[in-house]
């Protein structure tokens, strides 16, 4: 059964049709998804259906380009909600220069502080890191991120900073981009790390694989990615589909 360890189910693209596709998870083979937070308030509604659906749980925290408005309030619901047996990871969080808003500072700051919090309740982080390879690496030693693990969300960057994190312990999460004709570097990335530290994750309703590449993704669209990973590492997709369902049963305890 696949676990996908990253998905954006609160978004509103599936309020016309979320619960059928929740019902149709079981028989295609998807065990459990996370939904992970980009706001307060889409972490707020990731909770919720986590709390309505079992095999959903939920990952609460702020992505970097939503950072501008925080305050210590929301810095402490992230902290109390932690505790929610639902929520199993503080995230997404990281640093993201690819929009460059709000200014670097900001989400270095709100970076930090989310990475203290996932140290304090003893969660692991989700972290999203875009066209800030160096800053993110910076941050994740500097600030001890190892003590409390996590995984490199969507990871877009070559082998040498993959070995990086998994010197420190981190998974990498490997989504619908793999599949794609160019995808060449994280292709190179599968290849040289170990089954064993790898995650599928969709990052839906974005990122779908091919062969529907631009259309809306779910997490029903996985199979495609293991197969190439099957392909890479030159193992059965059954190997794949167990072993990453293991390593996010590692990573994500409260899951089990």
């Amino acid at each position: 059964m696949i676990i996908d360890t990253h998905a954006h189910y609160d978004d509103s693209v599936f309020d016309a049709d979320r619960e059928e596709l929740f019902q149709s998870f079981g028989p295609a083979g998807i065990e459990k998804v996370i939904n992970a937070g980009a706001t307060m308030e889409s972490s707020e509604k990731g909770l919720m259906l986590s709390r309505k659906w079992p095999f959903v749980y939920c990952a609460f925290g702020v992505h970097p380009n939503e950072t501008e408005l925080l305050t210590k309030e929301d810095m402490d619901r992230i902290r109390e909600r932690s505790s929610d047996p639902r929520v199993v990871a503080v995230g997404e969080i990281g640093l993201d220069y690819h929009v460059e808003e709000p200014v670097r500072d900001i989400q270095k700051k709100w970076f930090r502080e989310q990475i203290g919090i996932a140290k304090e309740v003893k969660l692991p982080v989700i972290v999203h890191s875009r066209d800030a390879a160096e800053d993110t690496l910076h941050m994740v030693k500097s600030e001890k991120a190892e003590e409390t693990g996590g995984v490199i969300h969507c990871f877009s960057y070559g082998k040498e900073m993959a070995k990086e994190y998994l010197d420190m312990g981190f998974f990498i999460g490997i989504g619908g981009v793999l599949t794609f004709k160019n995808a060449k570097r994280i292709k190179e990335v599968v290849s040289y790390a170990p089954l064993s530290s790898l995650l599928l994750e969709t990052d839906c309703p974005y990122l779908s694989p091919e062969p529907y590449r631009g259309m809306r993704n779910s997490s029903l669209n996985l199979p495609y990615v293991v197969k190439v990973i099957a392909e890479i590492k030159n193992v059965s997709e059954q190997e794949v589909t167990e072993v990453t369902h293991d390593n996010a049963l590692r990573l994500f305890p409260k899951m089990k």
